[in-house]
């Protein structure tokens, strides 16, 4: 019984280390009683259901309010997160009996394949709860993502908690905590007194969040009453007061799109000219009998369309349903009858002052979707997001939670604009400087400054320490030597 209540109270432990508590250092010490617990599993399958136990209360806390589209979502969601902590439990206690050092290796490398795998499987994987993240966030510790990136420090995270279980076990093993915690030390302190700090020129910027007259629910005339509210917060603004303009995500979409409605293009323009500003406009426009498009484009004040940027990354059940034809017996499935059609590739947006790069919502939680924004030259991100389905539970926090620690990997300042909120200016240092409540209607205005030198780390390298985790692991498992179960004391 012990063991199953390690696995449960690791998973609170964890999931407090995210919004909506947010205590994110309990992130290196949640791992301890789970690795504990699946040393002391006695057959595979107790490990499994160890694993399994702590991913069900873990991610099931986590995404609570996934259940607000039904349990039809939240239930397949949180069991496939669970199946793969399960996975984990087992590499965790095959390898129980072998030697501390070999072990320590594996179950470090193990993590991070665990969290590399359900990043992009299935249908592209899902980031939320991602050990990185939690650790990532913190003081000090987040001035480091700019160089080994939040999976980075989910590395050293579960380095420190291994180690400390073995520490535990025999004091004989101490250098396998120690060694791990004074790297994380000091790249927290060179991380504190080296933070990101862009240093080109300033973009007076707008976030317009229009709001939702019916949040989680649709109702009549829904995307024109959105517009209609963003439109009229841009015409608040006072003639030439900003150089920026930012709508979220749905915030123009169909019969409301730019691209097709002349109407709504032409007062797009008349305020591009009137503020001598640059908008971006969010939303979505129908693309033949079965798809849609979901975009960012901007107007300059001149009134041109200088670009336009087709999300890549589409939201599974929510902006397509993989295997269609398969799950066409699910009724909840007709609330998405359309099929998102994909972008190609990265879109940037050439301003006066810099380039602009920007993402779509889901993207936003996801670095190797930023990335090539930034390699196609992005000096500024923009995340468009919406965050109405959500109401006022802690899913805007957590998206939040990742655009910081991803703004601080690429080390860029990040526009976060949403429609019903939080929406929020973030520095290349990840520090929030500027948001908005939930469900309101406001605009938020504040600086976002263009990074002038050249990419960080991270962006150059990518997951650089992982793979070398990753390395060390089948390292440890392949590599002849000693290999002989070793006795160990109870550590409980």
């Amino acid at each position: 019984m012990r063991p199953y209540l390690a696995a449960i109270g690791s998973a609170l432990l964890m999931w407090a280390a995210f919004p909506p508590l947010d205590w994110g250092l309990l992130a290196f010490v949640a791992p301890v009683l789970l690795l504990a617990a699946l040393r002391k599993a006695e057959r595979a399958l107790h490990a499994a259901v160890i694993g399994f136990l702590y991913g069900f209360v873990f991610f099931g806390l986590l995404l609570n309010y996934v259940r607000f589209v039904g349990f039809v979502a939240w239930v397949p969601l949180t069991t496939w997160l669970a199946a793969t902590a399960a996975g984990y439990g087992l590499i965790v206690w095959t390898f129980r009996l072998w030697p501390a050092r070999r072990w320590w290796f594996i179950v470090v490398g193990g993590w991070g394949l665990w969290e590399l795998v359900r990043e992009r499987f299935p249908f592209g994987g899902f980031p939320w709860g991602g050990l990185g993240y939690g650790v990532g966030g913190n003081p000090g510790l987040i001035g480091a993502v700019q160089w080994i990136g939040p999976s980075g420090w989910t590395v050293l995270a579960v380095a420190v908690a291994a180690g400390l279980v073995l520490l535990l076990e025999d004091r004989m093993n101490w250098r396998l905590f120690v060694d791990p915690l004074v790297v994380v030390l000091l790249l927290a302190l060179a991380g504190g007194l080296a933070a990101s700090r862009p240093r080109g020129p300033t973009l007076r910027t707008a976030i317009i969040q229009g709001n939702s007259p019916c949040p989680q629910v649709h109702c009549q005339n829904e995307n024109e009453r959105i517009y209609e509210s963003h439109l009229a917060l841009t015409q608040s603004l006072g003639d030439g007061s900003v150089e920026f303009v930012v709508w979220p995500e749905n915030a123009a979409s169909s019969p409301f799109d730019p691209e097709t409605n002349e109407e709504v293009r032409q007062a797009i323009i008349a305020e591009a000219e009137r503020l001598g500003a640059y908008i971006l406009v969010s939303g979505t426009r129908t693309v033949g009998d079965d798809g849609f498009l979901n975009v960012n484009a901007v107007f300059a004040p001149t009134g041109d369309r200088i670009g336009e940027y087709a999300k890549r990354h589409p939201v599974p059940f929510g902006e397509y349903v993989p295997l269609r034809g398969l799950l066409d017996f699910i009724p909840q499935l007709d609330q998405v009858p359309r099929d998102m059609v994909r972008g190609s590739r990265a879109v940037v947006f050439r301003l006066p002052e810099g380039i602009v790069g920007s993402v779509i919502s889901f993207e936003g939680a996801f670095l190797r979707d930023i990335r090539p924004e930034v390699d196609a030259g992005a000096q500024i991100m923009v995340v468009a997001t919406n965050e109405s389905t959500w109401g006022a539970a802690p899913a805007s926090d957590q998206l939040i939670g990742l655009t910081r620690v991803n703004a601080a990997a690429i080390g860029q300042d990040v526009i976060h604009a949403a429609i019903t909120g939080k929406s929020a200016f973030i520095s290349a240092d990840g520090s929030v400087t500027a948001t908005t409540d939930l469900l309101t209607t406001e605009v938020l205005i504040g600086d976002a400054r263009f990074r002038s030198g050249g990419k960080t780390i991270y962006v150059r390298f990518g997951d650089w320490v992982l793979l070398a985790a990753l390395a060390a692991a089948l390292a440890a498992v392949a590599v002849p030597g000693e290999g002989r179960p070793e006795r160990r004391r109870d550590p409980w």
